[in-house]
């Protein structure tokens, strides 16, 4: 048993919290930092935080070698950087790191523990994540025994630590040889679906849901088998005498255009009585005192609150909807001139509700912001790589920059990997991102009772208070598909078929982790945020439908049905939907660069395909019904990335039509983890899909969406502005050498934050006798501002259209203009123009050079007969190679 007992780890976390950079996880150097900025002598009273990231070694528990390491790090990138394992993804060489799970490893460092950090009253060492079962040894003596990788662990140090050289050991157990005896101690299994245990070596032993660690990292059908171990998280020592500030919660309970009510429930740890001291709260841009109050503080852990008011104020928007703000809060605690503690707090002020009510149609679901009703426009995010600390502040931009640029105002972290670092959240509260947060638990069951439901318990305690003051933080939700699983999958009556008893087991602990625990833990410490127990869910009892809550619509795709069905198919809220792709020839090379693997069925390319051969039947045969055949393995590809788009922006569009029955469309999903066949819009490198510059345009505050059906061609215009605006809407029908059959112009009325049709035109009218194959619709509407939205359609599948052979001719020119085209790149030492004229009508113009980092400004578009198209590139590639490197090529 541990020297010491733990104590909850939700206390203290504010501390270091944002203090690290996360490039590495490296935190800001210096042996002793304070907590808030020192500004004064005074401010020396406050918590002290020492790091321990220096010095780090580690070797395998049963043998002798030890190595350097990299804290916080992962035993796999620790291998690798000591060339003790070869990269997993780069070709095959995932399956030869499947020992690495099996085996126990020990971490070890020393530190110097300063005398003005043994002069405090507390001291304890704090570490933010260890990935997952560790023993946490101080000079010899156990202090903490860890098993949740989504938890903070705290032990008291004082008695232990010494002044000058300590020793800190940690001794992580393999989670496979740990949770394999619980396996087999049951006469029958928790479905995992997604656990690839066969790859692992442990046949169908599926231990992932014994584990509170990232479901992903057991493997998914886009994701591989590597199972970490580590100290994920920084590890910090903490001492702090008198009282400090544990946590703030800027409660908002009543918040309109004219004045925001806020509440600051303000906790405080005092190790002794401490009477006339001050709380004070300041909104730091303008020094302006909001609140402040004289209080006598008790000994050990008391909230109290300090509700304040701030008049007309600057409301925290989504992204297109207005300015993300946030006010800088500053809450002080002093007795006399003496400052105890600081902390710092930018909160977003906004009225966020989730509605969900019964209507004529079924049950609603949408999320209203400040009044409004916003169509939420987004994707799901999965962790961006399978070794978390890889993932750098740079690489948390271009993700959340991708999101912005495309338009979105929301992403959903799903609930097979982790609960985000605070950057990820900062980045969203600052870019106006929504976030529909899942609780870790995906596509399983799990053997929710006793110690483990209590862990998952102080799991969500933990995450619940770190995360609440992001206005960001749209929805707390249960799960990932559990519930229609037991539903819609028939996990239920396989559960029945081996004996009620045991499906009684199975069900009671899921109605007790989703709908007493979970919910609970929500309406106690974060109770303004809506709590949902299961995506997709229509309601206790039942699985999911096309009339209540949400929907995850995978008919298209996994059901095989035409691409067409998108037009069709309805939801409340589509919050999961996909389309899958191979990444692009340039990355490929980077984990395939032989030329024996550059074919879909290649031992490489099936080994970095989850989906199996299954999946690219899949691409064939949707391909092949929509398009022709392409001639090689590139081509292969582009006509893939197309097939994608088109699929996704079938999708978006029809989503967005059904505007307000639909309420929001988030596809599947936005980034990958490894190098692989996806249904992402990004590929691993972070290089846009045709899907992402696709999803731009569809995802534009303003859609014009012309629809064909039953004779009559619609024009949708769908409108995410709060205000109604006058414009003028074109239509041209035009066939592909350039010559206009038909033409329409109308001044226009769009009414606010709605989609109406505000053309309807008869097809046989407008073609007058064309056949559909030889035209293409051009729609376009010019608002009040002369600010142009457009759309291009057809009527028939790709492979039915006439399109001509178009010679595509281009001209690059290098620039001195470096101003960034995107916020979502790495930076690039060269910059281009690129001008490409189509004297026909031109679909699909790819354009590629051989630079993974390369970033095209517009991608995979359309050009108009005898029109040209100026893109700008960024890259690392100088002119000569650009030019001799450059594909331009079209459908």
């Amino acid at each position: 048993m541990p020297y010491f007992c733990l104590i909850r780890l939700h206390k203290m976390t504010q501390l270091t919290r944002n203090i690290y950079n996360m490039k590495n996880n490296t935190l800001l150097k210096g042996t002793l930092l304070s907590t808030a900025m020192m500004a004064s002598a005074a401010l020396l009273a406050q918590p002290l935080v020492q790091q321990i990231n220096d010095g780090w070694k580690f070797k395998q528990a049963r043998l002798s070698n030890w190595y350097p390491a990299t804290v916080p790090g992962v035993i796999h990138t620790d291998l690798m950087d000591n060339d003790l394992l070869d990269d997993p993804f780069y070709r095959l060489n995932e399956r030869g790191a499947q020992w690495v799970d099996k085996e126990d490893w020990i971490y070890e460092t020393t530190f110097q523990i300063t005398p003005e950090m043994l002069n405090q009253q507390h001291i304890l060492l704090d570490c933010k994540g260890l990935d997952t079962y560790a023993d946490v040894y101080l000079n010899d003596s156990l202090i903490i025994q860890a098993d949740n990788m989504f938890r903070e662990w705290q032990a008291p140090i004082k008695k232990l630590a010494t002044e000058g050289q300590n020793t800190l050991r940690v001794y992580f157990h393999s989670p496979i040889k740990h949770d394999l005896g619980k396996f087999d101690a049951l006469n029958y299994q928790y479905f995992a679906s997604n656990d690839q245990s066969e790859n692992g070596g442990i046949f169908d032993k599926r231990v992932s849901v014994f584990a509170r660690k990232a479901g992903y990292h057991y493997g998914w059908d886009w994701g591989p088998r590597l199972v970490t171990s580590g100290i994920w998280r920084p590890i910090s020592v903490v001492g702090w005498s008198d009282a400090y500030v544990d946590d703030i919660y800027y409660k908002q309970p009543d918040v309109t255009a004219s004045r925001a009510k806020l509440d600051a429930q303000i906790q405080i740890q005092a190790d002794h009585a401490i009477p006339d001291a001050m709380l004070t709260i300041t909104d730091m841009t303008t020094h302006k005192v909001l609140a402040k109050k004289h209080i006598d503080i008790a000994s050990g852990h008391q909230v109290l609150s300090l509700p304040f008011t701030i008049h007309h104020p600057k409301l925290w928007w989504t992204n297109g909807l207005g300015q993300a703000h946030r006010y800088n809060f500053q809450a002080q605690l002093a007795v006399g001139d003496d400052i105890l503690d600081v902390k710092q707090n930018k909160i977003g002020v906004r009225s966020l509700k989730v509605v969900s009510e019964k209507d004529k149609d079924g049950t609603s679901f949408y999320f209203e912001l400040n009044g409004h009703p916003v169509f939420a426009k987004g994707a799901n995010y999965i962790p961006q790589d399978n070794f978390l600390t890889r993932v750098t502040p740079a690489d948390y931009k271009k993700t959340i920059m991708s999101a912005v640029e495309a338009n979105m105002n929301m992403l959903r972290v799903w609930g097979g990997g982790i609960y985000e670092n605070d950057l990820f959240y900062d980045l969203c509260d600052e870019h106006g991102i929504l976030v529909w947060q899942d609780f870790m638990f995906a596509c399983s069951m799990y053997p929710a009772e006793g110690a483990l439901l209590e862990n998952i318990r102080q799991e969500a305690i933990d995450n619940v208070v770190r995360l609440r003051n992001h206005p960001s933080i749209a929805i707390w939700c249960g799960n990932n598909e559990c519930q229609d699983a037991w539903y819609n999958w028939g996990w239920q009556s396989k559960y029945k078929a081996q004996s009620q008893a045991i499906a009684d087991t199975v069900w009671a602990q899921f109605c007790n982790q989703y709908y007493d625990v979970l919910p609970e833990v929500v309406a106690t410490y974060a109770p303004e945020t809506k709590y949902w127990p299961s995506s997709p869910f229509a309601g206790k009892g039942h699985g999911s439908n096309d009339h209540d809550g949400d929907r995850h619509y995978w008919d298209v795709w996994h059901g095989e049905k035409p691409i067409s069905q998108y037009n069709v198919e309805r939801a409340r809220f589509f919050s999961e939907y996909g389309f899958q792709s191979f990444p692009e020839f340039v990355s490929i090379k980077k984990y395939a660069p032989e030329a024996k693997d550059w074919d879909i069925r290649s031992e490489v390319m099936m080994a970095h395909q989850r989906g199996g051969e299954h999946a690219n039947g899949l691409i064939e045969t949707y391909m092949l019904n929509e398009y022709h055949r392409p001639a090689d393995f590139k081509r292969f590809l582009y006509v893939n990335h197309v097939l994608q788009g088109d699929a996704i922006k079938t999708a978006i569009e029809s989503h967005r039509r059904d505007m307000p029955y639909c309420m929001g469309t988030l596809f599947w999903q936005i980034n990958d983890c490894w190098p692989v066949a996806s249904w992402a819009s990004r590929d691993y490198y972070g290089r846009w899909k045709a899907q992402h510059y696709f999803t731009r345009k569809a995802y534009k505050d303003i859609l014009v969406s012309p629809y064909a059906k039953d004779g009559h061609l619609n024009i949708y215009v769908v409108s995410d502005r709060l205000k109604s605006f006058r414009g003028i809407l074109k239509i041209q029908v035009m066939t592909f050498d350039g010559q206009v059959v038909s033409e329409e112009t109308k001044r226009v009325h769009v009414p606010a934050n709605g989609s109406h049709i505000l053309a309807d035109y008869d097809v046989k009218a407008l073609l007058q006798d064309t056949p559909e194959s030889d035209v293409f619709v051009y729609a376009t509407l010019t608002d009040d501002h002369k600010a142009q939205y457009d759309n291009v359609y057809v009527m028939l599948k790709q492979k039915e259209m006439h399109y001509p052979d178009v010679k595509l001719s281009y001209e690059v020119k290098e620039i001195a203009d470096t101003t960034a085209i995107t916020q979502s790149m790495d930076t690039a030492s060269h910059h281009y123009t690129i001008t490409v004229h189509a004297p026909v009508f031109a679909r699909a113009v790819h354009l590629m050079v051989d630079d993974v980092k390369s970033f095209f400004a517009d991608n995979y578009f359309d050009i108009l007969p005898g029109q040209s198209r100026t893109i700008r590139l960024s890259t690392n590639l100088p002119l000569d190679q650009v030019q001799s490197s450059l594909v331009v090529e079209s459908l």
